[in-house]
């Protein structure tokens, strides 16, 4: 029960850490009476009941004032997608505000009190702590009284749809950003992703390969999944500013460097950043002025990747850890090369967009979204899955033939503006909170 956590909560931690059902069944307690009263005389917020009452009352005027949409995020330092969000949605039709799960401040937080929108921390670092960070998130959306939560990734899934459960909050979004990863690598995770599916009153699936993951693999309920894809500020990465662009070739010292290869990419295995080493170490047969450039060079397959590295020139590549500015860095590449090792493993996949919309011709696997619009030899090059062979062949086959470049240059952009522009997604967005 849940009062027993409170009470200890050196084993509530300990236990979350090892095993997140704790959380699951403190959701249970609380949308009893009984939890009510318990959560009361535990944590001390005497009026607790008094703002529950409140709460349910506010929302049912909710329809003749704007719609109060709560976001909750976790563990992101920055992304782009929600600052759009914050610029774009209807302001006279809704209010947002932001609960962001991170460990301490981040860009994201500072971008959206620039443009002006409530936003609330709540210190997390890790299942550690979840107890305290659960509370927490039952005060804020007990001060905000929010008509709908609008959730994003699984911890803040998992905390913030509870406690938006707990509240009887009634409509309780969910957009799923992973597609096999916890059925791949984590099966006994796979549990928490159907109690999100369940709690859920409405998921956004980003691709048809998240929407097919969750029915078919996890008994999603499909009339509960809408899908909406990204959608993307194309004229940032269409006339970034030049600068910037300048300034960063600098920095990365890719001045005089012809091809430039790039890759936006973590180091997890799925990526296949370390077939696209392997391609890299033979073009430098052919092209010794070659340049690998790798962003968002971190994760958990780091060790096998800098001992791939080690086999390179030291001069003939960088690592950029992380880089905020998007917009200029595919400005510094002559092709980019993106090779998930299978289709699920994306559940988008935002980098095959924003690489056709910065107009670099790319070699790509089919992973993600890129399934439902890329073309080979239309759009892009694509190579089959997990081949150093045929990567290397993809990026010989742009750099001899210019005809094939521009061609998908040109493709490359009149697709992600037909199928990825932001309004396409704000419009789906507002839909969906208005229903």
């Amino acid at each position: 029960m849940i009062y027993n956590y409170l009470r200890h909560k050196s084993h509530f931690e300990a236990t979350c850490h090892q095993n997140l059902a704790p959380i699951v069944a403190a959701a249970r307690c609380l949308v009893s009476e009984m939890g009510w009263q318990r959560l009361q005389r535990i944590a001390g917020l005497a009026r607790i009941r008094e703002l529950h009452i409140g709460f349910k009352k506010k929302t049912t005027f909710a329809s003749l004032m704007k719609k109060k949409v709560t976001y909750i995020i976790s563990n992101i330092h920055k992304a782009l997608a929600f600052e759009w969000i914050a610029q774009e949605l209807d302001k006279n039709r809704f209010e947002l505000s932001f609960i962001l799960m991170n460990e301490g401040p981040s860009t994201l937080e500072t971008e959206l009190e620039k443009l002006g929108v409530r936003v609330h921390r709540i210190k997390y670092a890790g299942s550690r702590d979840m107890p305290l960070a659960f509370m927490k998130l039952l005060g804020a959306l007990l001060k905000n009284r929010p008509d709908m939560v609008h959730v994003h990734l699984f911890d803040a899934g998992l905390l913030g749809l509870t406690a938006a459960y707990a509240l009887r909050i009634k409509k309780r979004i969910y957009t799923r950003h992973n597609a096999i990863y916890h059925i791949d690598d984590y099966p006994h995770m796979v549990k928490y992703d159907r109690y999100i599916n369940a709690i859920s009153t409405h998921i956004v699936a980003i691709s048809d390969s998240v929407k097919k993951v969750m029915v078919d693999m996890e008994g999603a309920n499909p009339d509960k999944i809408t899908s909406i894809p990204h959608g993307f500020k194309l004229e940032a990465f269409e006339q970034p500013d030049k600068h910037r662009v300048e300034a960063m070739k600098m920095t990365y010292q890719t001045v005089g460097k012809h091809p430039v290869i790039g890759v936006v990419s973590r180091y997890t295995r799925w990526k296949g950043v370390h077939f696209i080493i392997e391609a890299f170490q033979e073009l430098l047969k052919t092209h010794p002025n070659a340049y690998l450039v790798l962003a968002n060079a971190n994760g958990d397959y780091r060790q096998p990747i800098q001992q791939l590295l080690k086999r390179l020139p030291p001069d003939s590549f960088v690592e950029i850890p992380f880089e905020e500015d998007l917009y200029s860095l595919y400005q510094l590449f002559d092709i980019y090369v993106h090779v998930p090792i299978k289709p699920q493993a994306e559940a988008f996949g935002q980098t095959y967009v924003e690489a056709l919309a910065a107009g670099i011709p790319s070699v790509v696997t089919l992973s993600g979204i890129a399934c439902e619009f890329i073309k080979d030899q239309e759009n892009a090059v694509v190579v089959n899955y997990e081949e150093t062979v045929a990567i290397h062949k993809g990026i010989l086959s742009l750099l001899d033939d210019k005809k094939l470049r521009d061609s998908i240059i040109k493709n490359g952009h009149e697709d992600v503006k037909k199928y990825f522009g932001l309004n396409k997604m704000i419009t789906s967005l507002e839909n969906l909170y208005e229903c």
